[in-house]
């Protein structure tokens, strides 16, 4: 047997290109958001998952320790399965002057939460994926499934980059050949995960008759930042910090500069703290509601 395609326990592994634990960690972070795994659901073995993604175990274990970091699972360690966490609101993300930030992936579920719970719920969101709010979007939903939450209107905007631009990032270090890559790549995410948050909202029309509105819109440009506006109470700012890092994508390790959006340290600022709070969510609005209504053009999730 080649070694190369040989497992530590000796079973043959797949030949086809391996993932990096953080691919691993974007797709058990996406079936957690799709609600294929539950809260209270026992993940898979490390071992199990190791053979379904074709990697070594300690690239499961780092995924799974992502997870943990994030607030999605609970009980993660060698000897036994990990659990889908069972109340995300838990995490939340403390208000106020001084306030520490939060990584994206656990401040926004509770905050988003926290806005359902508005009879009329508005939020607009301008990033470069819809990755995080839709893991976000994921927590409301339970809770109005479970009878916790009555909106009786939901409305919800996103910006979102053109299809038609060339990407700031992701972006290749030095192959230019791998530009188009790249750029197909993450088109294929944004659609996808705009897809399933519009999906996800607007089938509590038919299980709730709430009344749900979703609507998407093309920028011309990359987002350095991310920006959430709750209710028009709220708003929850990011940067988009770029590192290197190497990634196989299809069969090509590329290195390449990127951001982990979900990972991005997320500020807070409430209308009800201060002035200077207060100033920043309308200036916040403004500069949003401007993108919507002027340059920004319609987009087509394909």
């Amino acid at each position: 047997m080649d070694p190369e395609h040989a497992s530590a326990n000796g079973r043959k592994r797949s030949q086809r290109p391996q993932k990096s634990h953080r691919e691993v960690a974007d797709e058990l972070r996406a079936r957690i958001a799709s609600g294929e795994l539950r809260a209270g659901d026992r993940m898979p073995t490390q071992a199990r998952l190791a053979d379904e993604f074709g990697v070594e175990r300690g690239a499961v274990r780092q995924a799974l320790n992502i997870l943990h970091a994030e607030h999605l699972l609970t009980g993660v360690s060698k000897g036994s399965p990990a659990t889908v966490a069972p109340h995300p609101a838990r995490y939340p993300l403390p208000a106020g002057p001084g306030a520490a930030p939060q990584p994206t992936m656990a401040a926004l579920a509770p905050r988003t939460a926290a806005a359902f719970a508005a009879p009329h719920v508005e939020i607009d969101a301008l990033c470069l994926t819809a990755v995080s709010l839709t893991l976000a979007i994921g927590e409301p939903l339970r809770q109005i499934h479970a009878g916790r939450l009555k909106p009786a209107k939901v409305d919800v905007r996103i910006l979102l980059p053109s299809r038609d631009i060339d990407l700031a990032f992701p972006a290749p270090v030095d192959d230019a050949s791998a530009t188009g890559l790249l750029h197909q790549r993450w088109l294929a995410h944004r659609n996808a995960q705009g897809q399933v948050l519009r999906h996800n909202l607007l089938a509590l029309r038919a299980t709730h008759g709430i009344d749900v509105r979703v609507s998407f819109r093309a920028l011309p440009f990359t987002p350095p930042v991310k920006l959430y506006l709750l209710n028009g109470e709220e708003a929850l700012f990011a940067y988009y910090t770029l590192s290197r890092r190497e990634r196989m994508i299809g069969q090509e390790h590329l290195e390449m500069y990127d951001a982990e959006g979900t990972r991005s340290m997320l500020f807070a600022f409430e209308r009800s703290v201060g002035p200077r709070d207060a100033a920043f969510v309308e200036q916040s609005r403004g500069w949003f509601d401007a993108l919507w209504e002027t340059i920004s053009s319609d987009l087509v999730l394909t």
